[in-house]
């Protein structure tokens, strides 16, 4: 890589960069707060990358999403703004405990609609979908949850999606402790997320690229 031309410390680069955002939608910033004030709000999607995504979503005329990791619905509620009147969120959650937080904000914003909550464990869901004859028919999946089983997430997402379709991996970075060496008291989900982006960055059936955006989105099209 080839020196830093940049005349400010890395800090106020992305403190810049970071503040270089569309407005979001008004109902999007009500949950926004809502959620950051919750004693787990600190795991919302970041601003940027929730923005990114949404204009893929709009770039790529995607009506068929899928999300693995709902929290209170605030990257959900992206995806349903960004996609026509007749597109679908499949919204995949272990429990109703945040998702009855944004509940309320889907409909305010009238894409409630638009939104199919699955509270199951992802896997289960995933499969379900497969075992519906649903291969090939998804244009974007968002995966935020169940990092313990990204890989057979990863799987079984290749197959829910269509060719030239995206998946999208939140938190590909760890927050840089896939920098640290390996050791036996290293974290499951950071070895599993280890072992993933390689396998993702060597796959031949997607085309992939880590976007240094929040904590790492590992966004990868399907060949």
């Amino acid at each position: 890589m080839a020196p830093s031309r940049d005349k400010v410390s890395l800090e106020e680069r992305y403190n810049y960069i970071d503040s270089q955002v569309s407005e979001i939608h008004p109902v999007m910033k009500k949950l926004r707060e809502a959620t950051e004030s919750h004693p787990r709000g600190h795991m919302i999607s970041a601003v940027s990358s929730t923005m990114l995504l949404s204009n893929m979503i709009r770039f790529a005329g995607a009506k068929r999403c899928l999300e693995i990791g709902v929290f209170t619905g605030y990257s959900s509620l992206a995806w349903a703004l960004s996609i026509p009147e007749d597109g679908k969120v499949v919204a995949c959650d272990i429990s109703t405990e945040f998702t009855d937080i944004g509940k309320p904000f889907w409909k305010e914003a009238g894409v409630d609609h638009k939104i199919d909550l699955r509270i199951a464990p992802a896997v289960d869901t995933l499969q379900s979908l497969i075992d519906a004859g649903e291969s090939g028919t998804f244009d974007f999946i968002y995966v935020d949850g169940d990092k313990l089983n990204a890989d057979v997430i990863y799987e079984l997402s290749l197959k829910l999606l269509r060719t030239n379709g995206i998946i999208a991996f939140d938190n590909s970075f760890m927050h840089g402790h896939l920098l640290k060496p390996e050791d036996e008291d290293e974290r499951q989900d950071v070895s599993v997320i280890r072992k993933l982006n390689v396998k993702i960055q060597q796959d031949s059936r997607v085309t992939a690229v880590m976007l240094d955006v929040a904590d790492g989105v590992y966004v990868c099209g399907k060949n």
